[in-house]
């Protein structure tokens, strides 16, 4: 099976989860939610919109605040993965960080005798 973007399953579905929140926490509304989880009022908007993912920071916090377990607030959003995986630009050193490597002429010539 190939790689596919989270969003593009069809059980994936982040407006679930944050129902049961607004239920379970009895709050009225987004913004309530919002101000519970410590996040600005966009960051839900996009979630509902599917234009954000919820993120493991942010899935942390909800774990943080309601008491559930990261796998029951995912299997609420539909998200049945085995494994939460960062996104490719997380996690890597930055250029700047990683050591220098041979050029690959210098890498060449270390293995002979002249």
């Amino acid at each position: 099976m190939g790689h596919h973007a989270l969003s593009s399953q069809e059980s994936y579905n982040p407006n679930h989860l944050l129902d049961m929140l607004l239920g379970k926490m009895q709050l009225k509304n987004d913004a309530a939610l919002s101000r519970m989880l410590e996040v600005a009022p966009p960051v839900i908007s996009k979630i509902r919109h599917h234009r954000l993912p919820v993120g493991a920071s942010l899935l942390i916090r909800m774990h943080e605040v309601t008491g559930m377990s990261i796998r029951d607030l995912r299997d609420l959003m539909g998200d049945r993965r085995t494994k939460y995986r960062l996104s490719d630009a997380q996690g890597r050193p930055k250029p700047e960080d990683r050591p220098q490597q041979a050029a690959p002429q210098e890498t060449a010539d270390a293995g002979m005798s002249h």
